[in-house]
């Protein structure tokens, strides 16, 4: 019988104290010494963006006659890898038991330091796997999240951070960030919109059905006011989780002008400063 190692007693632990993150972050507001101690445990120099789930995508980026969309971005960077392990599960969905995306579909890490993650937690993939993966998360719904997040290194016990690079595929009902709006400024901060990302409403099409609001937006914005539906665009990240629920293209997800290699470059800064 296979000893328990320490990454083992982590997920317990995650597991068992998933459903009070919310709480936990919202301490974070309140108390500034409590706040530096998680910030320093958790997140310290974390760089994270968020990649819109390609799905209901209003129109693609184009660069030098290709045609992109956000996926391609991820798949960029998985490209230029030689280390790429895929977590056999996901710990989000799997800690809050989710019922309407799959829990096998897990983190993709990236960098030397995946090879310390043991197999039994993450298998080593292939390039082509990876793509595949990204696809079959693309096809469940999930928007894309990558960069540093130091927590990822704290629960597997691996080390260096700056030779980790995640990639998570989040739901609106489980993503460990949905936290962000419980968070102190200075740690949600660190989650960024991807650059050129324009999230519009147009309210002659909405139908208030209701589907885009807080159940479906990780970061609370989208508010239903007055009986009409309303986005904080400050507070939005373009995740494109609301694209995905809307059936009557009420809201949309458009690109600026800006070239592919405007955000490809975003990318492979973060990539170069990660590996």
């Amino acid at each position: 019988m296979r000893r328990p190692r320490f990454v083992d007693i982590s997920i317990f632990i995650l597991k068992y104290i998933f459903n009070w993150r919310f709480w936990i972050a919202e301490i974070t507001k309140k108390s500034e010494s409590y706040k530096k101690i998680i910030d320093k445990m958790l997140f310290e120099n974390d760089e994270i963006v968020i990649i819109p789930n390609a799905i209901n995508v209003n129109k693609k980026i184009e660069s030098e006659g290709s045609e992109f969309l956000p996926s391609d971005i991820i798949k960029d960077v998985v490209k230029r890898c030689d280390d790429i392990v895929i977590m056999n599960s996901c710990l989000c969905r799997s800690s809050n038991d989710c019922k309407d995306y799959p829990k096998d579909i897990g983190c993709i890490f990236l960098g030397p330091t995946a090879n310390k993650i043991p197999e039994h937690v993450g298998k080593k993939a292939t390039v082509d796997e990876a793509l595949a993966h990204i696809d079959r998360a693309d096809a469940a719904g999930l928007s894309h999240l990558i960069g540093r997040n130091k927590i990822d290194t704290v629960w597997m016990n691996i080390h260096p951070g700056e030779g980790l690079l995640t990639i998570c595929h989040c739901c609106p009902c489980c993503c460990l960030w949905k936290v962000y709006p419980n968070l102190d400024e200075d740690i949600s901060n660190k989650v960024e919109k991807l650059d050129g990302i324009t999230v519009k409403l147009h309210e002659d099409n909405c139908r208030l059905c209701k589907k885009c609001l807080n159940e479906v937006c990780m970061f609370q914005a989208i508010r239903l006011k007055d009986n009409k539906i309303s986005i904080d665009y400050d507070t939005c990240k373009g995740c494109g989780l609301c694209t995905n629920a809307c059936k009557f293209d009420a809201i949309t997800i458009d690109y600026s002008d800006e070239t592919i290699d405007n955000v490809i470059n975003r990318m492979d800064n973060l990539y170069k400063k990660e590996l």
